[in-house]
């Protein structure tokens, strides 16, 4: 390069399998036809309603979805909006403003798969670098890759990464428990992994394991979690524009009545 010689080196990377479900041709035709779809039904809307920047922090404090699920279907801002409160210090909000995103996305994607499949990109590169770290990061991917499976249900193996740092693998089952709570089958076919966590010296990595079990149905944990049942280690659980605090040993009682169903 201009008389000097440069060295380098090539690199081939190999996709793995549930990311290539997501970037396989066939998946990438479905997505261009559904947003060539999304626009031809918009195209003849001449009024757009979109939202300010406080408006969505005010609708968000209030856990007041549906306008900005509105606007989301007009404006793609909503999504810039959503991801800056998830730096809050308050969990409630970041949890809600996680939820909403996940909401907002799903529509969003549905037109615009591209400009999702960036911020969970986005996302997970915040988790491994420490200057981008995003609290709410994993909240956020839970909540994105739930609300919409059919398309970024592939996603969800790159939070595996995540169980082996001690320091994220609480975090990590929780986002793998909301994704779990709506589409479980993503997830079914790994479970027996999940089974060392129930033993896991955290209670928080127990807890959120018990979760995540209860979740996916897995009715070959029952007895793995009949042994939590006297823990009264509390834990946080989102739901519903709520966090709640419960005893592992409740959360492990409701998931085997989930399992018993």
């Amino acid at each position: 390069y201009e008389g000097r010689r440069i060295s380098g080196a090539l690199y081939f990377i190999r996709l793995h399998e549930d990311v290539q479900e997501v970037t396989s041709v066939g998946v990438q035709q479905k997505l261009a036809k559904a947003a060539s779809t999304s626009s031809d039904s918009s195209s003849g809307q001449a009024i757009k309603k979109t939202l300010s920047k406080k408006e969505v922090e005010e609708f968000v404090g209030k856990y007041q979805i549906e306008p900005i699920e509105k606007a989301a279907g007009e404006d793609k801002k909503m999504i810039r909006y959503l991801q800056r409160l998830l730096y809050s210090g308050d969990s409630q909000l970041r949890q809600r403003a996680a939820e909403i995103l996940g909401s907002a996305c799903s529509i969003i994607g549905k037109r615009d798969p591209g400009i999702v499949s960036k911020l969970l990109q986005g996302l997970f590169y915040s988790l491994v670098d420490t200057a981008a770290f995003s609290p709410g990061a994993f909240e956020a991917i839970g909540e994105i890759i739930g609300h919409k499976p059919d398309l970024f249900g592939g996603y969800a193996p790159q939070l595996y990464q995540f169980l082996a740092d001690e320091t994220r693998k609480p975090q990590a089952l929780q986002a793998l428990g909301r994704i779990a709570e709506s589409s479980p089958d993503i997830l079914r076919k790994h479970t027996l992994h999940f089974f060392a966590f129930l033993e896991d010296p955290d209670p928080a990595v127990r807890g959120y394991t018990a979760w995540l079990m209860g979740n996916l149905g897995a009715h070959e944990a029952k007895k793995d979690l009949e042994k939590l049942l006297q823990e009264s280690y509390e834990i946080e659980i989102y739901d519903k524009g709520t966090i709640e605090k419960k005893g592992v040993g409740e959360v492990a009682s409701e998931a085997l009545k989930k399992i018993s169903v």
